[in-house]
């Protein structure tokens, strides 16, 4: 746990100049990251930004009727909460824990207030939410025209990428919701990978 407890395991913070890093040590509050744990509904206001070190955060999309999908995956690329540096107090995406871990809290004003220096911190934030944006780009093209064998491979491999070991702990009725699609659908396609080994 010593080890996850490194910031340097987040690469945006790993990335940040000396100055800013110093700066923002004594600012950051290491959290634990249960499986499950929403850190924001859709519509609240966000009083942290989170930096996931060994947790993997999911930015789900929720309808009206409670149904959703995820429309993004956060790990220990990035940053929980872009939406506070770009000038919005909430987000219409709620933020939920899809793998247990750790990662570091920071507060909304402090975040802000680095943004808003227009410095290299600015850059650096400003370029992972270009990736972000990105990656949404390409789950809604996904969603929208690969089937649900290639959605969930897709959906394994990212969330593989953000997890130092090869071990996916998570049920069926999880990744349907992330997927926005029916259980059955899922044990179907992982039955279908299983098979093909």
């Amino acid at each position: 746990m010593a080890a996850a407890a490194d910031p340097a395991r987040n690469h945006l913070l790993a990335a940040l100049p000396e100055p800013e890093r110093q700066r923002w040590l004594s600012q950051l509050e290491w959290v634990e990251l249960p499986l499950g744990q929403v850190l924001y509904e859709s519509g609240s206001t966000q009083s942290h930004v989170c930096f996931p070190t060994t947790a993997i955060v999911s930015l789900l999309y929720v309808m009206e009727n409670g149904a959703s999908a995820e429309i993004a995956v956060v790990g220990n690329e990035g940053i929980v909460g872009v939406s506070l540096f770009m000038g919005g107090e909430s987000t219409p995406a709620a933020r939920c824990v899809q793998s247990a871990g750790y990662g570091y809290r920071l507060k909304a004003q402090t975040i802000k207030d680095e943004f808003n220096r227009a410095g290299p911190v600015m850059h650096l934030l400003l370029r992972y939410t270009q990736a972000l944006i990105t990656q949404m780009a390409q789950t809604a093209v996904c969603n929208r025209h690969h089937s649900l064998d290639q959605q969930l491979c897709r959906w394994l491999l990212i969330s593989l990428d953000r997890l130092e070991g090869s071990e996916l702990v998570m049920t069926q009725e999880l990744i349907a919701n992330m997927l926005g699609v029916r259980r059955e659908g899922v044990t179907e396609a992982a039955l279908k990978l299983q098979n093909l080994g």
